[in-house]
């Protein structure tokens, strides 16, 4: 099978499947959502909605996450992976949203970067979820699912997949495919024993066979 026929295919299925697939953080704002992102770096979303219903019931918006001690900040998020890192990451992005873009998310990749705790992967979901630009965020489940399925060969590294991706996916669905990636990776295709003889999608698949 060719690798265009492939998308095709992929993009066929996901569309009907699943055309308004979503990130699983809860949020109510972009603030939120970029907050939720920076938590759930190795660490799970269903942990990271735990944590975030408290915390963000004490800080509302930018301002006052910018306003507060590390320390409190801490307390509300001890149970996430790296509690002392992102506690102070929270409390800088916060201070860089609020001095240098009055607290408004920017849409800018590279504006994004900016603030601290926010890579190249959480730049590109809070750019493709908020404003829906056709940039690819490519996690551990993007990775590899793409590569199983043959939307990705040979990428050594998360910056290759996502040059794949995004030569071959069409720009108005890249925001929605990254999503569709990640939940079939995070309930079927599992990394240790994927889902094969469930897979809906097992007739396009290039790895299909092999984890049995």
């Amino acid at each position: 099978m060719t690798t265009k026929k492939r998308y095709r295919l992929f993009i066929e299925h996901f569309s009907k499947a699943n055309p308004t697939a979503e990130t699983e953080l809860h949020y109510s704002n972009p603030f939120e959502l970029l907050v939720a992102v920076i938590l759930s770096a190795q660490c799970t979303d269903k942990r990271v909605n735990i944590v975030t219903k408290d915390l963000f019931r004490r800080f509302t918006n930018a301002k006052e996450l910018a306003e507060a001690d590390v320390e409190e900040v801490f307390e509300y998020i001890k149970s996430i992976s790296y509690p002392n890192n992102k506690a102070k990451h929270l409390v800088g992005m916060a201070k860089i949203l609020v001095n240098e873009f009055k607290s408004i998310v920017p849409a800018d990749v590279d504006d994004l970067q900016k603030m601290p705790g926010v890579g190249r992967k959480t730049a590109h979901v809070i750019a493709s979820v908020i404003y829906q630009k056709p940039v690819m965020a490519v996690d551990t489940h993007v990775f590899r699912v793409a590569n199983r399925l043959g939307l990705t060969i040979n990428a050594k590294t998360p910056l290759e997949a996502e040059k794949q991706l995004t030569k071959h996916l069409p720009d108005e669905v890249i925001h929605v495919a990254h999503h569709w990636l990640i939940l079939h990776g995070r309930y079927v295709c599992v990394a240790r024993k994927p889902k094969c003889a469930s897979c809906e999608i097992a007739h396009f698949c290039k790895s299909y066979g092999k984890f049995n």
